[in-house]
């Protein structure tokens, strides 16, 4: 089955509903699942649905479980047939036999169609969700779609938004193809789809006005601490400024009030007050209520609330027209405020002054311990920070100590054991050592052959050659031990001043075979018994032959072995 008029579809609704194309996919793939199951009518069976991205074909195959004795053979395979056809098969494998769907019916394709829509829906609605989420309470600008007596319908470009009654101000009228500035206030995932709300009458309106056109606030040089808003009447500002050569109020109103007569004309003539913030309540409150000039600011007995005296002259305007005024200030301060009169105190018999006074002592009170809390917190954060700081430093010296004595302790052990060197060789130097016997291995004695008494004259003087050549050989005989002792002994080289004067000092070598040739006693080998009785014969016979030769003159036999 080729569907690449499909695939052109797939990718113009990825580009327009903003969604990928392998969710599209994904929803195909599920739609032609279900309706081959629903052309075969077996709910349970395993499909799998190939969709190749280039070609465009679609394969559909039919999935069956491999078991040794098939129940169901519309789900299951035996193990023999499945070996059959393919061998690398096993028990719980799954073997694939493709399908054709061309003859699907006309049940089956309204089935895939409905599956496809509502997966299509769902990844849309998802989307959508996903992409108004982060814009919440930010200012975008919609084009009204419809015009219904409850709400209006207003096209965000990429879906539909509601603006209830609630949310519209009372001082505009609406009409479909016109474009505004709105909010949006809330975005919803329900069950049927994501609804986003969108509104005229929020403050965050104003707010998200005043941030477009003040740079200042955009950059956060002026902040807005407070916001009231009565929509299409009067909306009231607190503004402050985190640095002393930037007027918060200025920076609002512009130049010649130009930014906040943008903000105005795009609230259809909402009158706006700006004033600037204050910690101290008073001092709050008589901004928030102006332009009503206030006497006194103080707690009510029952501790509820704060009562604002007021000139007589001053009360309706401090109240405002139905009362928007007060109410802006409560909602702004976020406390209850009740507005008296002058005359009406004093009817009561009320120290206002005395309270006024009283309250405005308990704040300073308040503010000092305030803002001692504040220098102990800061105090106690800087002395941490130095606790800190000094912790480690005490670490680093730490560290540092134990390397300088562990390099120390080295340094000392070495010298002491140059030290322990150098006084044994002067020892050895100065000692007169004791004879050493060489240790001479034992040598077993060698069995001579027995000599034939009759010998030639030639053959007895090189007998007597050899004998004597062993006798010097033996009196010539040098042990390993006196080989070590007339070795040089290598001297240890010194690192300090104090080490380089004794070498200098000591600095011939020692010959310890040149000092025992100066030593008025011999060092002889040591022989076994062994080797002394064999010395002791060859010496006899050294005598007996020299005796021989000096009694016998051997010329005498010449001429008989000449005649021979």
């Amino acid at each position: 089955m080729n569907v690449k008029e499909l695939l052109i579809a797939i990718k113009a609704i990825e580009s327009e509903r903003n969604i990928s194309k392998e969710i599209i996919l994904s929803a195909l793939q599920d739609a032609l699942a279900k309706a081959y199951r629903k052309h075969i009518e077996i709910p349970d069976a395993l499909v799998r649905v190939d969709i190749d991205e280039k070609t465009g074909d679609v394969n559909v195959y039919q999935q069956y479980t491999v078991v040794e004795t098939v129940e169901d053979d519309e789900l299951e395979i035996s193990l023999e047939m499945a070996k059959r056809r393919n061998a690398d098969l096993n028990i719980e494998d799954l073997y694939e036999e493709k399908v054709s769907i061309d003859d699907l019916g006309r049940a089956a394709a309204l089935l895939a169609k409905n599956v496809m829509k509502q997966k299509i829906r769902e990844a849309e609605k998802f989307s959508i969700y996903q992409e108004y989420i982060d814009k919440l309470d930010e200012m975008v600008i919609g084009q009204i779609e419809s015009v219904e007596e409850k709400f209006i319908v207003v096209n965000l470009g990429k879906t539909l938004a509601m603006m209830p009654k609630a949310a519209q101000m009372p001082n505009e009228r609406y009409v479909e193809g016109q474009k505004m500035r709105v909010v949006i206030t809330e975005v919803n995932r329900e069950t049927k789809g994501a609804q986003v709300l969108v509104s005229r009458a929020d403050a965050k309106l104003v707010k998200r006005l005043f941030e477009r056109e003040v740079p200042e606030i955009y950059q956060g040089i002026v902040e807005i601490k407070a916001i009231a808003r009565e929509p299409g009447e009067r909306t009231k500002i607190a503004v402050s400024s985190k640095r002393s050569d930037v007027d918060p109020i200025g920076a609002c109103i512009g130049p010649r009030g130009q930014r906040v007569q943008v903000v105005i004309e795009e609230l259809k003539g909402e009158k706006i007050d700006i004033f600037e913030w204050s910690e101290n309540i008073p001092e709050l409150i008589k901004n928030a209520l102006s332009p009503a000039q206030i006497l006194a600011v103080f707690p009510t007995e029952e501790k509820r609330g704060l009562m604002v005296v007021v000139e007589d002259n001053q009360l309706s305007l401090a109240i405002g027209k139905k009362g928007k005024n007060a109410r802006l200030a409560v909602r702004l301060t976020g406390l209850k405020i009740d507005i008296k009169s002058r005359t009406d105190v004093e009817e009561k018999n009320l120290d206002w002054q005395g309270r006024f006074n009283d309250y405005l002592e308990e704040l300073k009170v308040k503010e000092a311990e305030k803002r001692q809390k504040a220098l102990d917190e800061a105090s106690a954060e800087e002395n941490a920070r130095l606790a800190d700081i000094a912790q480690k430093q005490a670490e680093q010296e730490a560290i540092r100590f134990a390397q300088n004595e562990a390099a120390r302790f080295a340094r000392e052990a070495q010298e002491y054991a140059a030290k322990e060197a150098a006084a044994k060789v002067v020892e050895i130097v100065e000692k007169e050592p004791e004879p050493v016997k060489p240790v001479v291995e034992e040598v077993k004695p060698v069995e001579k052959p027995v000599v034939v008494p009759v010998e030639t004259p030639i053959e007895k003087k090189e007998s007597e050659k050899r004998v004597k050549r062993e006798i010097k050989e033996r009196k010539d005989y040098v042990s390993r031990f006196e080989k070590l002792a007339s070795a040089p002994k290598p001297v240890e080289k010194k690192k300090d001043d104090y080490r380089k004067k004794k070498k200098e000092e000591t600095e011939a070598r020692i010959n310890v075979a040149e000092l025992l040739k100066t030593k008025d006693y011999d060092i002889k080998p040591t022989y076994s018994e062994e080797e002394l009785d064999e010395i002791r014969r060859l010496e006899e016979e050294e005598a007996k032959k020299t005796w021989i030769e000096d009694e016998i003159d051997f010329d005498e036999f010449d001429d008989y072995y000449d005649t021979e």
